[in-house]
């Protein structure tokens, strides 16, 4: 089987290398996809497998996604089963976007006083302390049992083969060797992670077939809940959620517990009992008719909408792409909804409420327009007020007056280092690399769509190397909850809580037009991911590029925002640009005030999908970085 799909995406790519881009385009490094019936994209070419096996079955973009899911989460290197996972699904009965939200929360005894006491200005970005309640399971098995056709057993095949043994590839296996010296801190994780212990190279070897034995049984035992349920006469569904409460209310939950405790971790038996999946109305935003739709508040999303709301207000096509002009322009709206996003974002089911009528109005984002200097960077661009904007007081208006841009120093301990590279920059000092590093933190994206109309856009994330694992479970736990705070001056709608989801940087995109699906897009990047997202939709709204031409083109990176990792700093006015970048407009951008970074490639992997009505196809894009790509037919 897993040949002929071998043989099936070859035969796509050769058939699409005959695509012919247009004059004013860049060549590709990768050829397009095209489908008349489904496609499905992600972050490893293994997982694309597993979501092409289920189309073969007959099942929609839902199960495909989340068998792709399924297998990501089994491969380790950025996301485990203890992660979280969010998704957009476009329903094409309902003709509606749903947003799924499956991040955990902190647990009991998460308090920002806890952290303090601790000697912590935020959470460790490391370890249990780092951890919140998984949500992956949770989030895959909500969107199988809710929109999907297959069956638990059906989409879990893949994982659970590649759980037994599947040969891994360099990628994971050389991070797991460079972050032994922290996975040997945590009782359980050397058994899974090192098969060579004792040896100089510790970790598995490129293409060695890897086993993770005690996932292999938590994942069978899933399996074994459904099929139990059905056998009593249970629905479908109820199977499913079967499934559900054995992983949060039964012995996999206890031996989770059990075995994290060792560690120091905090989730109780109570905490994975309480944590829910919410199926949530998404915010949503128009830009030249396009309908632009992200999940809510507790992740960066609504900055991009924000920002394409800024940038309505000025002529970006005539600009011309990636000139000095565009690039300054860019900039300053990604400042100015990032600015919005540090202070005002957070878990929106937790008071304060996020004033979103605000943030998300025009007439905010004309005002905040009017801020932009045309002339040079502004270092110290800050949140606005939208309040007025919806006839209300800003409660916080005096911590909003002493909002700074880059935090002061602490004497608390820092946190460690996040452990998701980037590429770039020769110039950058070396003092800079943890920094960028973290700006950086790592996920990945899955794209999906089939011919009946579901699309389904996915950026699950954590459990990364060198995740702690949970006892004899297999499972890798989160460390999302270092992207609290645990003081009110950096944020007074993230303040870390028992219960309560940090503000994230995970976001899946769908964009409508004439209320059909136009763009289904996500990147992989912490910090970054809305800002190459935002140049990828201008690429092909306003330049006209294919989305392999906009996913391959060079962006822009600001780093001026707080990072939502390690030590939540900002660097105002730096800009990482493509080494490709002339020295014209290099000497420009630095005569306005920016200090540059070069880097052949200047976004994560983007994954997209770009409905083609006039021909009835898909076409799909992943960029020239990293090991993502798709199988289409």
């Amino acid at each position: 089987m897993y040949w002929n799909f071998r043989i099936l995406f070859t035969t796509a790519l050769a058939a699409s290398m005959s695509f012919a881009p247009p004059v004013n385009a860049q060549r590709t490094a990768k050829p397009p996809l095209h489908a008349k019936h489904w496609i499905a994209i992600t972050g490893k070419p293994l997982g694309a497998t597993a979501g092409a096996m289920m189309f073969q079955k007959g099942g929609n973009a839902v199960d495909a996604a989340c068998a792709m899911l399924a297998a990501t989460a089994t491969m380790w290197d950025v996301l485990s089963w203890g992660g979280e996972t969010q998704a957009l699904i476009y329903h094409p009965q309902l003709r509606k976007v749903i947003g799924i939200n499956a991040l955990g929360v902190a647990p009991t005894g998460a308090t920002a006083d806890f952290y303090r006491a601790q000697g912590y200005r935020y959470p460790p970005e490391y370890g249990p302390l780092a951890a919140v309640t998984p949500g992956t399971p949770g989030g895959l098995l909500t969107m199988l049992a809710e929109y999907g056709r297959l069956s638990l057993a059906e989409i879990m095949a893949p994982a659970i083969q590649m759980a037994d043994g599947y040969p891994i590839e360099a990628q994971t296996a050389n991070s797991i060797e460079n972050q032994k010296a922290e996975i040997k801190k945590w009782k359980y994780s050397p058994a899974v992670y090192l098969p060579h212990a004792g040896e100089t190279r510790e970790a598995p070897y490129a293409g060695e077939v890897f086993v993770q034995k005690d996932l292999a049984v938590t994942l069978r035992k899933l399996v074994e809940s459904e099929r139990e349920a059905l056998a009593a006469g249970k629905t479908r569904k109820e199977a499913i959620y079967a499934a559900y409460e054995r992983f949060y209310k039964g012995d996999i939950a206890e031996e989770l517990v059990r075995g994290l405790k060792e560690d120091g971790g905090l989730i109780t038996m109570r905490d994975l009992a309480d944590w829910k999946v919410r199926i949530e109305e998404p915010v949503s935003t128009t830009y030249k008719g396009i309908v632009v739709y992200k999940l809510p508040f507790w992740q960066q999303g609504p900055a991009l909408l924000q920002a394409l709301n800024i940038l309505e207000y000025t002529d970006i096509k005539a600009m011309g792409f990636n000139t000095p002009k565009y690039m300054h322009t860019l900039y300053q709206a990604m400042n100015l909804a990032f600015a919005d996003r540090d202070f005002y974002y957070g878990d929106p089911y937790f008071p304060p409420e996020e004033p979103v009528k605000g943030l998300l109005s025009k007439e905010y984002a004309k005002a905040r327009f009017a801020q932009i200097d045309w002339t040079k960077n502004d270092p110290d661009v800050r949140p606005g007020d939208p309040y007025k904007y919806q006839g209300e007081t800003n409660p916080f208006k005096k911590l909003l007056a002493n909002w700074t841009v880059v935090p002061a120093p602490d004497s608390l301990k820092r946190s460690g280092q996040q452990d998701r590279p980037t590429q770039n920059s020769a110039s950058a000092q070396e003092e800079d690399g943890g920094f960028r590093r973290s700006f950086y933190g790592g996920t990945t994206s899955i794209e999906a769509a089939d011919a009946e109309g579901w699309v389904v856009s996915v950026t699950p994330s954590g459990g990364w190397i060198p995740a702690v694992i949970a006892g004899r479970t297999g499972v890798g736990i989160s460390q999302r909850g270092q992207s609290f705070v645990t003081d009110a001056r950096d944020g007074p709608y993230n303040v870390i809580q028992p219960g309560k989801r940090p503000r994230v940087t995970l976001t899946p995109t769908l964009a409508l037009k004439d209320g059909l699906p136009f763009l289904s897009f996500a990147v992989q990047g912490g910090d970054s991911q809305d800002q190459n997202l935002l140049q990828f939709f201008l690429n092909v709204v306003e330049f006209g590029m294919t989305v392999q031409e906009a996913a391959e083109a060079p962006n822009i990176n600001s780093f001026q925002m707080r990072s939502s990792f390690g030590e939540h700093e900002s660097r105002p006015g730096r800009m990482l640009v493509a080494s490709a970048t002339s020295d014209s407009v290099r000497t420009e951008l630095q005569r306005m005030g920016y200090t540059l970074e070069f880097s052949r490639l200047t976004s994560g992997p983007i994954n997209a999908i770009w409905f083609d009505r006039k021909h009835g196809t898909f076409w799909g894009g992943s960029s020239n970085h990293g090991e993502d790509y798709g199988i289409a037919w």
